[in-house]
């Protein structure tokens, strides 16, 4: 889509709604010129490199003063033949949450009031994978439990995402590996995204996002773990400010017991193609025609 195409979107959808324009216009006269620039910028996708580069160094000055340590925000494109995807095990997985814990480490998530991008559920082997009577606070001595299964839950990374069609202001899309992102910047808060993802996989900030400046990982970027504010989406985004340096994401690492898998699905020779090819996979809930690049898979 052309940049003329964005700018008449939103220009188009703030004129339905002149309250909150008119709220935008009072809340915006205490901003500094910065502020202001940064509401008011164009969508991150049109934007020229000179333009993304200035509002890179920008950002990377502000958190800096602002947590007392360097900031890097990247803003490094999709990697040329690469679309990701993830493999996760539930024969493997033992419900521990390392993983839980990892992500919200590495992504910078708000400790108060506290937002986790995944959701690990526990599940009845006899009733087999049962949204309905699965248990999100299931709380045992130890893991795993007899009779219990784990099935976590994060962005799906779909290929035909349901939140991207509904939102109405264009904040979200998909990249060209794979990669479903959020531009917070433009992001107004609709929750339009949240309502219409099957996983629970977007989380909205009720409240203004805290993360303590001896914890805040500064090796953000743009379209991922930066800092966030109240009032915006947020979700999963494979942890792309390192898959695009080449590296796994942060609950891949951190999985004591190798239960999760990420690679290039456009690479024959990939661990992912590999399992793909080779065990017994599924998707979450398949019928919706959602095209997840998250796979599940038994692997024993």
């Amino acid at each position: 889509m052309q940049k003329d195409s964005y700018d008449s979107s939103r220009r188009d959808f703030l004129k339905k709604l002149p309250v909150a324009i008119t709220g935008s216009a009072v809340a915006l006269s205490s901003c500094s010129r910065q502020e202001i620039d940064e509401y008011l910028q164009e969508n991150f996708r049109t934007l020229s490199s000179a333009e993304k580069k200035e509002i890179i160094s920008n950002l990377e000055k502000k958190y800096s003063e602002k947590y007392g340590k360097k900031f890097i925000v990247s803003a490094k494109p999709a990697i040329d033949n690469t679309l990701f995807g993830y493999a996760l095990d539930l024969s493997r997985c033992i419900g521990c949450r390392r993983c839980v814990y990892a992500c919200v480490k590495e992504n910078n998530q708000s400790r108060d009031p506290q937002i986790q991008w995944i959701q690990v559920l526990q599940m009845e082997k006899d009733k087999g994978i049962d949204f309905m009577h699965s248990d999100v606070h299931y709380d045992p001595e130890l893991v795993p439990e007899e009779g219990y299964f784990y099935v976590p839950v994060s962005c799906q990374q779909c290929n035909n995402p349901p939140c991207i069609k509904v939102c109405p202001t264009k904040a979200t899309w998909q990249e060209e590996d794979g990669i479903v992102v959020v531009d917070y910047d433009w992001c107004i808060g609709c929750r339009y995204c949240q309502a219409a993802c099957p996983y629970g996989a977007r989380h909205f900030n009720f409240g203004q996002p805290t993360v303590p400046a001896e914890e805040i990982n500064p090796i953000t970027h743009y379209l991922g773990n930066r800092p966030r504010i109240k009032g915006v989406v947020e979700k999963c985004t494979f942890c792309i400010q390192r898959v695009r340096e080449g590296k796994y994401p942060s609950c891949v690492e951190i999985c004591p017991v190798g239960a999760r898998k990420f690679g290039n699905l456009l690479d024959p020779n990939s661990e992912v193609r590999y399992i793909l090819k080779n065990k017994r996979v599924l998707v979450l809930k398949a019928e919706l025609n959602t095209q997840p690049k998250f796979f599940y898979y038994f692997g024993v």
